[in-house]
């Protein structure tokens, strides 16, 4: 990617699970509802009822992606209203029919799920079990099943984590929630744009997706609620999304997220293919050329174009700040926390030690990424670890 306006062929975007840049395509999409067709899908006249049936036919395009009823796609905000919609609405509507709820997560989710679980926790009351990952990242289907209590209502676990890539056995643990009555929702926005997101054959009852993972903007996502999932609205007004999520539809967004979704999904085995070839060069080479790299998450059960490594003797920060002087855009893991002089919670649950943790790299490869982006990325990793721990 060379999309920096002051250095236009220097610079490699290697962040995509942070953003990815909107398509084109996108937002054509969307223009027309920026300007000419401006109307509030709630209005009576033709303005509004032109809206209305954008929002629609968006909910369609969703719900045929999904495998899912339309009356069953709630527009939100983003991935991390919809793990708040998710946890927080079943919890306190069970908690309102007078149950004790408890919960089931895993100590490597999104902080939308972490501290949403947490404030359940502490401030109304639920109880909380947080369930162990592997080295990898992964969690076994049968700690969960140990996990649960005659109170458990909701399961939550990540499809794909963000920080290291590691893709989670769904459909094994919805066998397992099914079997008990059990509500079973999954974070996929890391997997929205590469992964298979049939909620049938996933066997979810809650889904959560953000549009700008999968090149569509930020500010939009969708929460799938399958049908007789107790849910209290978190955000109260009007009676917008069937009750389930008041205000006004962006319907801007709404048609760039339904558009972003069709494309990424239309394109999803070509792109994962390209994408894969590229994280094994770039994964390969790094452990080459850097001493004492370790990928971290699942080596092959990975997101397609996901590569994350721990590097000893350096400080994350660091490390991406010196290859953004050098023209690559890299993380050391979620956005949502850059910065943070903690080590990432992912990688202490997996294990890792805290000093070691606080080298982490995470390259996240793109549409736009080629062959020439990889082999440079590679010599300026391994430069600027050379400087550092030349220091």
């Amino acid at each position: 990617m060379t999309n920096n306006p002051a250095s236009p062929m220097t610079h490699i975007y290697l962040d995509h699970s942070a953003t990815t840049p909107v398509d084109p395509r996108v937002v054509d999409a969307m223009l027309p509802y920026l300007t000419e067709q401006f109307g509030n899908a709630s209005s009576l006249h033709r303005y509004g009822q032109a809206a209305l049936a954008t929002l629609e036919q968006s909910r369609r395009t969703v719900a045929g992606i999904l495998n899912a009823r339309p009356n069953e796609i709630v527009f939100t905000s983003g991935g991390s209203e919809s793990d708040n919609l998710a946890l927080r609405g079943v919890a306190l509507a069970t908690r309102a029919q007078g149950a004790q709820p408890h919960l089931i997560i895993t100590p490597i989710e999104h902080h939308a799920i972490l501290n949403t679980a947490a404030q359940l926790e502490r401030e109304f009351g639920c109880a909380v079990t947080r369930v162990p990952v592997n080295r990898h990242g992964g969690v076994n289907p049968d700690d969960i099943a140990r996990a649960i209590t005659p109170h458990t209502i909701l399961i939550s676990v990540m499809y794909a984590n963000n920080e290291v890539g590691t893709i989670e056995p769904l459909s094994e643990i919805s066998k397992i929630a099914r079997a008990r009555k059990i509500i079973f929702h999954t974070d996929a926005v890391q997997a929205g744009g590469y992964l298979d997101l049939d909620v049938e054959k996933l066997g979810v009852d809650l889904m959560s997706l953000g549009a700008h993972k999968f090149h569509g903007p930020k500010g939009v996502g969708v929460l799938y609620v399958r049908g007789g999932t107790p849910l209290l609205p978190m955000q109260t007004g009007g009676s917008h999304e069937r009750s389930r999520r008041a205000g006004t539809e962006n319907i801007p967004y709404i048609a760039g997220f339904a558009a972003a979704l069709q494309i990424a999904q239309s394109e999803r085995a070509a792109t994962n293919a390209r994408l894969l070839a590229l994280r094994e060069e770039l994964v390969e080479a790094i452990l080459e050329r850097v001493v004492g790299a370790q990928l971290t998450g699942d080596p092959k059960n990975r997101l397609p174009g996901h590569a994350s490594f721990v590097i000893p003797g350096v400080i994350g920060d660091e490390m991406i700040l010196g290859l953004d002087l050098a023209g690559i855009a890299g993380s050391t893991g979620s956005a949502c926390t850059a910065g943070s002089a903690e080590p990432s919670h992912v990688l202490a649950a997996l294990g890792y030690p805290a000093e070691l943790a606080r080298g982490a790299l995470r390259l996240t490869l793109g549409r736009d990424n080629t062959e020439a982006h990889i082999a440079r990325a590679v010599e300026v990793v391994a430069d600027v670890v050379g400087k550092l721990r030349r220091k």
